[in-house]
């Protein structure tokens, strides 16, 4: 089995140790995959997420599952899209990277994302994907104990943006 893999579907069903919230600063759920996962967790998530105070943007902290089938929720707001010239690449592979890393430190092996940022915060998705599948692969490679990460995309138009950079990067890194 790959250790990173594409797939299209609902990331609130995802049987996962974590799976990564796209969300908003303040925490406290929102619409799209935040709302998603807010009303699939439970109330008990928002409560767990009021005591965290927010998030900074490219930074990652984590809650309990709750109702959701994955035991964690690891929370990171992706960066607003504002033409690319306000650090958003860097920002967004920070969403992955530390994302990631908070996942390992927890001991997690299997971890799912959702495209972060390309919603409404309107990242262009074949950038965002291309970070997205850069940063994962070198995040796989650094940590070992991880054993599989999924995307999961929410349609065919954002699987297929994902699909063609993992076989561009495995073109470029073999």
């Amino acid at each position: 089995m790959q250790r990173f893999q594409i797939t299209q579907g609902d990331l609130t069903t995802m049987q996962v140790d974590a799976i990564v919230n796209a969300a908003n600063t303040t925490l406290l759920g929102g619409g799209g995959v935040d709302g998603a996962i807010h009303r699939a967790a439970g109330p008990e998530l928002l409560a767990e997420c009021r005591g965290l105070n927010g998030c900074e943007t490219g930074q990652a902290k984590m809650t309990a599952g709750y109702h959701l089938p994955a035991h964690f929720v690891i929370h990171t707001p992706g960066p607003i899209w504002q033409g690319g010239a306000h650090d958003e690449d860097r920002l967004l592979a920070g969403c992955y990277r530390s994302s990631l890393a908070l996942a390992v430190h927890a001991g997690c092996r299997t971890v799912a994302f959702p495209s972060i940022s390309t919603g409404v915060y309107r990242f262009p998705i074949d950038c965002a994907a291309k970070i997205a599948v850069a940063t994962i692969r070198q995040c796989l490679a650094e940590y070992r104990t991880l054993e599989r990460v999924t995307m999961v995309c929410f349609d065919s138009h954002t699987r297929s943006a994902y699909e063609r950079a993992l076989e561009e990067s495995e073109g470029r890194h073999g």
